[in-house]
């Protein structure tokens, strides 16, 4: 079962910072998720729009310039990473999942993709784009074909995993308080591969693989690898 580092290796570093992408890149993960909002021309690597929870500052991201996130700490250790910081730090050496919490420009992540294949190391397939908003997943399919897309959900509605496969998503990326058998076997037989968020826990390890689970997403990541030893050369097609 694959295991992916969820932020990072958060559980012992900063989430979505460099510190934290390469503590998982050297404990052995071949996949790593991190999470990306767009604003003033780049792509700034955090979870929330806010940035009260994990840097020194208060308000929105998209209240400062470029030039003021620059100085943007977290938690009091290091720079607000960019997209294309953790694109030259990675290298190519694990597949990325980059989640888009907020995109206003999808040429401009189309250029970062470019980047990372022709600058970077990365081949097409150890890269996915996943995000909770399908229409933007739909536009990147309609748009660029080429690139792997990830269908995030945390709900079980009456298609199951029919929505993904409509997507022409390559997975479908589930939260653990809704999964069951029943929908990854419904997935699996459209021939998507099946990641579940965020498990912790060797009991829900243990129970997702027997139910055919094809990864997870980790905040604890070499816990995890003790119980699942990765295979090298990993990509999510």
């Amino acid at each position: 079962m694959l295991i992916i580092a969820h932020r990072g290796a958060r559980s012992t570093h900063p989430e979505n910072t460099l510190t934290a992408i390469q503590a998982a890149i050297d404990m052995g993960c071949k996949a790593i998720e991190i999470d990306v909002h767009e604003h003033d021309g780049q792509f700034w690597v955090i979870h929330d729009k806010w940035l009260n929870r994990t840097t020194d500052h208060v308000g929105k991201l998209h209240w400062m310039s470029s030039d003021r996130l620059k100085k943007v700490v977290v938690e009091k250790t290091e720079p607000l990473p960019t997209l294309l910081d953790v694109l030259k730090l990675v290298n190519g050496k694990c597949a990325l999942n980059i989640e888009l919490k907020g995109v206003q420009h999808l040429e401009l992540l189309y250029l970062h993709l470019q980047f990372a294949t022709e600058q970077c190391q990365f081949d097409s397939n150890q890269l996915i784009i996943s995000s909770f908003n399908h229409s933007w997943l739909q536009q990147i399919k309609q748009e660029q074909p080429q690139w792997l897309i990830g269908a995030l959900t945390a709900s079980k509605g009456t298609d199951k995993a029919a929505f993904a496969k409509n997507l022409n998503a390559t997975s479908l990326n589930l939260d653990i308080d809704v999964v069951d058998e029943d929908y990854v076997q419904h997935a699996k037989s459209l021939g998507l591969q099946v990641y579940v968020y965020t498990v912790n826990r060797q009991e829900d390890w243990q129970w997702l693989e027997e139910i055919g689970v094809d990864g997870i997403f980790c905040d604890c990541p070499a816990e995890a690898i003790k119980h699942y030893p990765q295979a090298d050369g990993f990509s999510w097609y």
